[in-house]
């Protein structure tokens, strides 16, 4: 079993409020939720209102298979998001 962790972060330009940054949050998280059946949270910048972080998990057989569909989750990100994004990173760990 492979586990797969996506870390994107975003800087949020021009943001004047928590509820405008959550906002954004959920409606990235319920887009890519929906369409890759991913596990995403908000972590680490909770109350920050000028930057947003957000983890995605996800588990499969193959490495190949695994990297594939983060690399396709972070293509959509960039597309779907008119934020800044400032950082990504991906990692596999393997469990036996």
């Amino acid at each position: 079993m492979i586990i797969g962790v996506l870390r994107v972060e975003y800087a949020l330009h021009g943001n004047e409020s928590l509820k405008d940054k959550r906002r954004i949050a959920n409606s990235l998280k319920s887009k890519v939720r929906n369409k890759f059946n991913v596990s995403i949270a908000e972590v680490g910048s909770e109350n920050s209102m000028s930057t947003l972080a957000l983890s995605l998990v996800s588990v499969s057989n193959s490495e190949k298979h695994l990297q594939s569909r983060l690399t396709k989750c972070l293509n959509m990100m960039e597309a779907v998001c008119h934020e800044e994004m400032t950082y990504s990173d991906m990692e596999f760990f393997g469990v036996e």
